[in-house]
């Protein structure tokens, strides 16, 4: 057996575990250091760790600048009508 397994409950259906492989590039975390990255993510490397933390820092940042033109463009494009309304 290559990695750790636990059992989910169902009689012939285990599981690996989540602390099996780094989640960025796939190798085996058997008997070796593990980086972990936001509580639960396993790296194999500070290399690795590093890459995902720049991933997400760029995906958030381009989400922020999308979110921020999208912003821009609906105060553009709302029509604000100002006067007085008299009512009867």
């Amino acid at each position: 057996m290559s990695g750790y397994y636990y059992y989910s409950g169902c009689p012939d259906h285990y599981e690996a575990h989540y602390l099996d492989a780094c989640s960025l590039c796939g190798k085996s975390l058997h008997n070796s250091d593990i980086f972990m990255y936001r509580g639960n993510t396993p790296f194999c490397s500070k290399e690795c760790r590093q890459e995902q933390m720049e991933i997400d820092e760029a995906r958030e940042k381009n989400w922020k600048s999308g979110r921020s033109l999208r912003k821009s463009d609906a105060k553009t494009d709302k029509a604000v009508r100002t006067g007085t309304v008299a009512v009867a």
